[in-house]
């Protein structure tokens, strides 16, 4: 029911005016309706609301286009959509995948990010931190990621069920928004994941914030932006994160931190980097 929940999400978050249709009676729910929606696309009512009610599986290239086109969805948006209506084929003898490992190259260009005073670390497909700098580490000191188990040392656990997370994260909610769009775009790519499977089932036990985001069905990829940290020892600064696919591995990403020159954000990064190099990062209960 992924591709159908997902095209109704869609399709209530256009009004009638932002699209050019007359609106005609009154509305029970938000949105377009189904019959405006399939005229837009060009295709029948019938075909449509099949399609929405996961009884059709055979919607072509074409169709799926027509339909994008139709609910004005941007390119991560197109991509998931296609990766909900043509799913990949579930093995049927899985092997266990052996555990993520980050090449000794990637250690190096992380270290040689910390001299150049850029945080940095490396997250996999189901949002673990596989490895990290050391200034990233002191930016994290909250979580004291050092001291935690493999498992653990998971971006969307911590940040949805680490008792510190909302502070060092002053704009939460923002940041959840994110994570939970980008664990829904994975998903999409690769449903047959069991860790990823298990990963989303403990986050929707645990957590009511992510239950609620879940339901969005909103999808986002890891490419750009900024984020506001709130660190215990040098307060508030905004980094911009980029990140970059590794070569030959797909499935890990490389986030890299940077400040703008001359602003405040600046020499907090700088009073970070001084204070890690004293080897003065705290644990999460020193920092309280």
């Amino acid at each position: 029911m992924g591709l159908g929940e997902f095209l109704r999400t869609r399709r209530a978050r256009l009004l009638p005016a932002d699209v050019g249709v007359e609106p005609r009676g009154r509305r029970r729910v938000p949105g377009l309706r189904r019959e405006e929606l399939a005229r837009l696309a060009g295709v029948s009512v019938d075909y449509y609301t099949r399609l929405e009610q996961g009884r059709s599986h055979n919607a072509s290239p074409e169709v799926l286009e027509a339909i994008a086109d139709a609910l004005r969805l941007d390119e991560t948006e197109r991509t998931h959509l296609l990766d909900l209506a043509c799913p990949p084929v579930p093995a049927r003898h899985r092997r266990p995948e052996p555990p993520q490992r980050v090449r000794p190259e990637t250690h190096q260009l992380l270290d040689t990010l910390h001299r150049a005073g850029a945080p940095a670390f490396v997250v996999g497909r189901r949002c673990e931190i596989l490895a990290q700098n050391a200034l990233f580490r002191g930016m994290a000191s909250e979580y004291d990621l050092d001291s935690l188990p493999a498992r653990e040392r998971n971006a969307a656990l911590l940040i949805f069920l680490h008792p510190r997370a909302r502070h060092l994260h002053p704009d939460w909610e923002q940041v959840t928004e994110g994570v939970v769009a980008m664990l829904r775009f994975e998903f999409g790519r690769h449903p047959d994941d069991p860790l990823l499977g298990e990963l989303i089932e403990e986050l929707w036990a645990r957590s009511g914030p992510f239950r609620l985001l879940w339901a969005n069905h909103d999808v986002h990829e890891r490419v750009v932006g900024t984020k506001r940290y709130n660190h215990p020892v040098v307060g508030m600064f905004t980094v911009t994160y980029q990140t970059l696919t590794l070569p030959g591995v797909p499935d890990q990403t490389l986030y890299v931190y940077t400040v703008e020159p001359g602003t405040p954000s600046a020499d907090a990064l700088r009073e970070l980097a001084a204070w890690v190099e004293k080897g003065s990062c705290p644990l999460a209960d020193e920092a309280s």
